[in-house]
């Protein structure tokens, strides 16, 4: 996990993970003999122990201009750029841009029908959501041309990959699990913080063995076990949205999330926002 090293919580992240695994592996091998080709991990929540998530604070690490026009849906970062997904209708684009000076280096314009969400990377594709169309976008890598597009049900918020699934999030209590190659579903997932099940999910990344996820409506993060849908931390990131907007900038809702695995660096910026931030988490004492 990025930046937290620190042995005490490290120690309780390895214990939390063998509880969770003991009490998911039962409830998954009797999904795994039934007839079902899609598998619903939603154990009710007599059977999630009631744990309340670690959480963090933040440092800036560095600051990096991001274009105010951009309604962010889905951020990555690949080979030395982010990609990004931006939304509203007749404004969505997936864009290549340049970290240091936030320039624009490559940009494709969606049909003015969609509105663009969440954004993953896959070998030598980029794949991304919209809202509520049902249907989902393939690139190529390098030329942003249009390989394929597929459907799936419902919205489409989130987007993430943790190398063998796709991850959607959609707003509701639930992650949905997508097969890569052929986009159809074969999972689903309820996430729980503090026993009690967690909505409003939206832009995700992997950051090691963990998803994180912004929750609409706030500007905090929370670290979920993708192998339990246990929030197992949460990141405090008022602050930073307060140095945003405390500029007089008409800027919208925290959302944006990636991970640079190379050199274990943390972005996130918002909606409409003018800077993106490289932060280090760090354990709330």
């Amino acid at each position: 996990m990025a930046n937290t090293s620190d042995s005490k919580v490290f120690l309780q992240k390895r214990i939390y993970d063998i509880v969770q695994f003991l009490f998911f592996l039962i409830p998954l091998l009797l999904l795994q003999s039934g007839c079902s080709q899609i598998e619903y991990t939603t154990t009710s929540a007599s059977a999630i122990p009631a744990v309340e998530p670690v959480w963090y604070d933040f440092s800036i690490v560095n600051t990096y201009p991001h274009d105010p026009e951009a309604f962010t849906q889905g951020l990555l970062f690949r080979d030395g750029y982010l990609y990004e997904s931006t939304g509203q209708r007749g404004y969505s684009t997936l864009r290549k841009v340049e970290l240091e000076s936030g320039r624009v280096f490559q940009l494709h314009k969606l049909d003015s029908n969609y509105f663009g969400e969440g954004l993953t990377d896959m070998d030598d594709r980029f794949i991304q959501l919209t809202l509520s169309a049902g249907t989902g976008f393939v690139y190529d890598i390098e030329s942003f041309s249009l390989i394929e597009t597929f459907s799936y049900e419902g919205d489409g918020w989130g987007l993430a990959n943790d190398g063998d699934r796709l991850i959607i999030s959609d707003g509701t209590t639930e992650l949905r699990f997508l097969d890569p190659e052929t986009f159809q579903e074969t999972g689903r997932l309820t996430v729980w913080e503090n026993g009690e099940p967690l909505r409003n999910l939206n832009e995700m990344v992997m950051v090691d063995d963990r998803l994180f996820a912004n929750v609409l409506h706030t500007n905090h993060i929370v670290i979920v076990n993708p192998l339990t849908g246990v929030v197992e931390g949460r990141v405090d990131l008022d602050k930073l949205a307060d140095i945003v907007r405390n500029k007089g900038d008409a800027v919208n809702v925290m959302n944006g999330l990636a991970y640079d695995r190379e050199n274990d660096r943390l972005f996130v910026t918002g909606k409409l926002w003018p800077k993106l931030f490289e932060i280090r988490i760090i354990p709330r004492e």
